[in-house]
């Protein structure tokens, strides 16, 4: 099975924000999820508020003492990452959901 593709709808992960450590961790994990792996707690949480198939990447950055999170929705053939933001609050900003819903509309609605 070949590598899922990476489709960016919005953020990057790059270093400064992210720490060099937090940014390779990130790396790694999305790495994971290109080739198929299915990741869950404490990495990752799946997010249903905002479709389906829709999760939160948990990244902890330690030397910057924040708490990255990137939302993404897993297709059969694209990791869709939404949203890239630092969570500074147990609940996940409203913002953070309406921006990812949106810009998932709009990239499905692009693919049709």
């Amino acid at each position: 099975m070949a590598d899922k593709d990476l489709v960016w709808l919005h953020g990057e992960v790059k270093s400064p924000p992210f720490s060099l450590e937090a940014r390779r961790h990130a790396g790694f994990l999305l790495r994971l999820l290109q080739k198929g792996e299915k990741l869950s707690l404490p990495q990752s949480r799946p997010m249903s508020v905002i479709g389906g198939n829709c999760h939160e990447l948990r990244i902890p950055d330690r030397q910057k003492g924040v708490n990255w999170r990137i939302i993404y929705r897993i297709d059969a053939d694209a990791i869709i990452i939404a949203e890239v933001f630092p969570k500074k609050t147990q609940k996940t900003p409203a913002s953070a959901i309406d921006a990812s819903q949106r810009r998932l509309n709009l990239y499905d609605k692009a693919q049709e």
